[in-house]
């Protein structure tokens, strides 16, 4: 075992900084655990209503599965040490990630367009619960595109290193997550 005490001050706080980033994500699946357990409790209703998910649903899962890949590429372009390239691949996550959003809301336009609503007439238990889960998502979504402007910043500034690159490590790992839990919910609303 690592006597933490012993490590450099960098690498204290970069261990500290990790720690705080996994205590957030299981925070987070936490979250999408009491959203799926009420999801499931809520499913024996008599009044529940079974519809079928956008198309748009689908397609955007093969969007942000490539976004994850490009992150990849960027962080393999980072340790070695070609900027540019980084660079590139993380913009290219950052258009990836909005392109998602966008075909996000083309999923709601669809619901709508079904007559599948959030709340009022055309409402179901069922379609509020596809809708708070989406749009929760969503807003961790919007998180991680924030997260992948400010690495983008810091990398055209030069702050990131083949062997420093820990903010780029920290939004990475929170996009990696925010993706595969869109993997998780989508096979959950697929498949329950």
């Amino acid at each position: 075992m690592v006597d933490i005490t012993q490590l450099p001050e960098k690498e204290k706080r970069a261990r500290s900084k990790k720690q705080m980033m996994w205590f957030a994500i299981a925070s987070l699946i936490m979250m999408f655990a009491g959203l799926t357990s009420a999801y499931i409790v809520s499913a024996s209703r008599r009044d529940w209503v079974d519809f079928e998910l956008p198309s748009e649903f689908y397609y955007s899962t093969g969007v942000i599965v490539l976004s994850s890949l490009t992150l990849l590429l960027a962080k393999l372009s980072i340790k070695k040490n070609n900027r540019k390239g980084a660079t590139l691949m993380t913009v290219l996550t950052f258009v990836l990630g909005a392109t998602f959003v966008y075909m996000q809301f083309a999923g709601f336009e669809t619901l709508t367009e079904r007559d599948i609503f959030f709340t009022g007439k055309g409402s179901s238990v069922s379609a509020s619960f596809v809708y708070l889960i989406v749009v929760a998502h969503l807003a961790h979504i919007v998180a991680g595109l924030i997260s992948l402007m400010v690495i983008t910043i810091n990398m055209v500034r030069g702050k990131y290193t083949g062997t420093d690159f820990l903010g780029f490590e920290l939004g990475a790992i929170f996009w990696h997550f925010v993706d595969f839990l869109w993997i998780f919910l989508l096979c959950f609303l697929l498949f329950y």
